[in-house]
């Protein structure tokens, strides 16, 4: 069995509801709690021709030894070591450029310098044998080495690694040093 039910406000209670409605949200704004907060927005805006860091050059963690050696971090990440250094946890990650320039263009990047000095709490080390990312890999130098800008869109990255020197009984800590990469259009 169904039933219905049909309501009729009466037009006193209807001028009552109408008013109810139209005064609650003055009555609920006392009660809301307000707040701001802010935060950045960023964006780089590339000229074109142009490139950045993405990320630095980092050979991870190592324990020196009595023994120097060395450790070469090559473009695609892998580590290797020579020597009394042993390689310790996963860490090591080759710097990384990006930029953009014009769609099959070509671009020749060399270095500074062949080798760069890091300095820390004990004796200064040597990066040398610096390694682009390419196929196939190349060694740079002061010399360029060229490349071209093949997507369409002409954004290209490339990454760059490099073989590390350490002394027998380095001090433990945080060695930083800088080497400068240069790209010239053609």
């Amino acid at each position: 069995m169904r039933t219905s039910h049909i309501i009729c406000p009466l037009p006193m209670q209807r001028g009552l509801a109408i008013f109810a409605l139209l005064i609650a949200p003055a009555a609920a704004s006392p009660a809301l709690a307000q707040g701001s907060a802010q935060s950045e927005a960023e964006a780089i805006v590339l000229r074109p021709l142009s490139f950045f860091k993405v990320n630095d050059l980092d050979f991870g963690s190592i324990i020196a030894s009595g023994t120097s050696g060395t450790v070469r971090l090559a473009p695609d990440g892998t580590r290797s070591r020579t020597g009394g250094v042993t390689l310790a946890g996963g860490g090591g990650e080759p710097a990384r450029f990006a930029g953009l320039g014009t769609p099959n263009r070509q671009v020749n990047i060399s270095l500074g310098s062949n080798s760069i000095w890091i300095t820390g709490p004990g004796v200064r080390m040597r990066v040398r044998d610096f390694e682009i990312g390419s196929t196939p890999t190349a060694i740079l130098s002061t010399s360029p080495t060229r490349f071209r800008i093949t997507s369409p869109l002409g954004n290209y990255n490339f990454p760059v690694g490099g073989t590390l020197e350490v002394g027998a009984n380095q001090a433990p800590g945080d060695y930083s040093g800088t080497f400068t990469i240069t790209l010239n259009y053609l």
